[in-house]
This record gives C-alpha cells, sequence and structure tokens, in this order.
C-alpha cells in the first residue's frame, strides 16, 4: 500500500501532467483538506518531491491568496542540460540523494536507461566511495560529472 506521500505526489504529478500551462497553482491548505492531512505533509511532499535535481521548479507567494506554484522544466538542449547539472547543481561537492535525484532525472527523460541508471547509482554510492565524507561528495561529484558529460556528448 502506498503512503499519503506518494499519493499526493502522484496526483501533483497527474494535474501538472493534464495543465496545459505548464504549470500548476495550488494552495497548501485546500490540498490537506483534500488529503485529509496536516498542511506540513503537503510542505514535506513539495519539498522533497519536487526539487530542482528532479527537475521541477517551485515558487510561492504567502499571504491572504497566497498559492504554491510548481512548474516542471523541460530540457531545451544536452548541452544546456548538461551546463546546468555540471555547474549548478553539482559543483564541487554532491551527496549521495542528490546525485541519485539527478541520475533518476536522466532516467525519466529517457537521456540513460535502467541499466545506466543503476551503474551510475552504484559508481556513486557510499559503500564504493569509502573515504572521508568531504572527499567522497568531492570525488562522487567528478565521477558523476564526467558521467554526464559522456553519455550526453553521445
Amino acid at each position: 500500500m502506498r503512503n499519503i506521500s506518494d499519493i499526493i505526489e502522484q496526483h501533483l504529478k497527474r494535474i501538472l501532467q493534464e495543465s496545459p500551462n505548464g504549470y500548476i497553482e495550488i494552495q497548501r491548505s485546500e490540498l490537506a483538506d483534500l488529503f485529509q492531512c496536516v498542511p506540513s505533509q503537503i510542505n514535506y511532499v513539495i519539498n522533497t518531491r519536487f526539487t530542482v535535481e528532479k527537475g521541477y521548479i517551485v515558487e510561492s507567494k504567502r499571504g491572504g491568496g497566497g498559492y504554491i506554484r510548481i512548474r516542471k522544466v523541460h530540457i531545451v538542449s544536452k548541452a544546456k542540460l548538461q551546463e546546468l547539472l555540471t555547474e549548478e547543481l553539482i559543483g564541487e561537492s554532491i551527496t549521495e540523494g542528490v546525485g541519485h535525484a539527478i541520475i533518476e532525472r536522466l532516467l525519466e527523460e529517457g537521456l540513460i536507461n535502467n541499466r545506466e541508471a543503476t551503474l551510475m547509482k552504484i559508481a556513486t554510492s557510499r559503500n564504493v566511495l569509502t573515504i572521508e565524507p568531504e572527499w567522497r561528495d568531492r570525488l562522487r561529484a567528478n565521477i558523476l560529472k564526467q558521467m554526464i558529460a559522456s553519455i550526453l556528448l553521445k
């Protein structure tokens, strides 16, 4: 059985996919009422499942009539994607969780297959990179950047 976070995530992805604008605007309290959960549960889903690494931009307006806008970022070109990933998202250091989120995004976009995603995750996992955390995150960033460059240039 799926948990409430999975159900909320799927609901948001479905209405986003059906949106003619390419984005959705939601009110946290209305969504919490719909799913009979606390508003912080909605925050949790948005903050963990709709991140930049996963290909989403989230904007919010607070106050009366406030909303949360979720937009799926579409890939314009492989060169732009490589620049975004390597320079802005990965940088000099990256955690395993963020690295794996980027790999999942590449898989969702059809830029890599399941086997490549699995190999990339294994190569960048903390079980393989058994060194000090600071150096591990830097090494992971270098490995991931080289893998992405290789994949996007083929």
